[in-house]
């Protein structure tokens, strides 16, 4: 077939070569910057079997207006993946929580296995890190490939959706924003692709055109103890980190997902907190909680500002705040970034994006090591909370 493949720099270029690579002819178009592949106007009067365009994509682009209808990335590597799909195979989407349920998940799988997530793609059981890029449908590919070459299982955490060609495909929160120039629903497009795969776990039930388990029938929680039931499966275990609900949601849908593939999820006992996932450390008379990941939001600011009150008692508590990667799906708007600062009243704000340099605030950093820098100056003692929005 004669392909065209939309948008390289969000894994474009990497599906086109695999489709070559499958014996089909592929185009590519730098939809975004026009600096790769053919031009727009080449495209335009060229003839195609098939498009292929990321779901973001704005539905008014001249090509997609000019081709019709276009398959998404997702679907398309789900088509590329079909005749070598690692087995089991895990897909993570949903706007919040994919990169701590996928560890969680990958926490409690036997024998060798791929994990692939935001913080990076790791080989297990020894957790090496391989690589890290991005988490597009098309970045799948080289991780697929490496857990088949091995042998082993895959635990994938994707952006806008999945693939549909996993074994489980879990959908972390029903948090939804605009995309596609504002033309498309995020979580609309989540839960079309997610139909797609062969059992879904979400985490209370919500209204999809097909069954799924829903992780809230399987799982409770009471304080740091998590009691489960299903599948034949069923027992406790007990973390302090069942206490937040960013680990709460996590550790339910891990749980419930291991109940359908036949793992008791008991070794969560001993899951400790992610880099950037209410992480805390002790730094001097500091302490220091970091919650800076590509999820952050109004509520989980206000939620790790508990936390390190919690740790510390009330005394002084600075917090770094604001947006350092443009590039995340949803944004961290001024307006939020307001509306948490005056929940949390905090003794102390660095204000981390270009934005706030402009702004006239005291404090005033442009990346989340220039933030926790600018908050050590101004907090001798006490806690600091890292709530910048970044990929982590």
């Amino acid at each position: 077939m004669r392909i065209l493949v939309l948008d390289t720099i969000h894994g474009g270029a990497e599906l086109a070569v695999a489709l070559r690579e499958a014996g089909h002819e592929a185009d590519e178009v730098d939809v975004y910057r026009g600096k790769a592949g053919i031009p727009v106007a080449e495209a335009l009067a060229r003839t195609y079997d098939l498009v292929t365009a990321p779901v973001h994509l704005d539905p008014d682009h001249p090509l997609l207006r000019q081709h019709g209808y276009a398959v998404s990335h997702h679907e398309m590597v789900g088509w590329v993946l079909r005749t070598h799909p690692p087995r089991p195979f895990i897909e993570i989407t949903g706007a919040r929580g994919k990169t701590t349920t996928a560890h969680a998940l990958a926490s409690l799988l036997p024998g060798p296995g791929i994990l692939h997530t935001s913080t990076g793609t790791y080989r297990y059981p020894e957790r090496k890190i391989l690589w890290k890029k991005s988490i597009t449908p098309a970045s799948l590919l080289s991780a697929a490939h490496e857990a088949w070459r091995t042998g082993g299982w895959l635990v994938a955490e994707e952006s806008l959706g999945v693939t549909g060609a996993g074994d489980v495909a879990v959908l972390t929160s029903t948090d939804d924003y605009p995309i596609a120039a504002g033309k498309k629903s995020a979580i609309a497009e989540k839960c079309r692709l997610i139909t797609r795969a062969r059992t879904i776990v979400v985490p209370e039930r919500i209204d999809l055109p097909r069954s799924a388990v829903a992780a809230d029938g399987m799982v409770s929680f009471e304080g740091p103890v998590c009691r489960y039931a299903g599948r034949g499966i069923a027992g406790t275990f007990t973390n302090p980190l069942c206490t937040l609900s960013g680990y709460r949601t996590a550790f339910a849908l891990a749980t419930a997902t291991a109940c359908v593939l036949g793992i008791d999820p008991t070794p969560l006992a001993d899951f400790t907190a992610l880099s950037g996932r209410m992480a805390a450390r002790r730094e001097g008379d500091r302490m220091i909680v970091d919650d800076a990941n590509s999820g952050t939001n109004a509520a989980t600011v206000i939620e790790a500002a508990r936390y390190a009150r919690e740790l510390t008692g009330n005394g002084a508590l600075t917090l770094v705040i604001g947006e350092e990667a443009r590039a995340v799906c949803e944004g961290f708007s001024p307006e939020d970034v307001r509306r948490a600062v005056s929940a949390v009243s905090p003794t102390g704000v660095v204000y981390v994006g270009e934005a706030w340099s402009a702004a006239g605030e005291e404090h005033t950093a442009l990346s989340l090591e220039a933030g926790l820098d600018a908050a050590r100056r101004i907090t001798p003692a006490g806690a600091i909370v890292l709530a910048v929005k970044t990929w982590r």
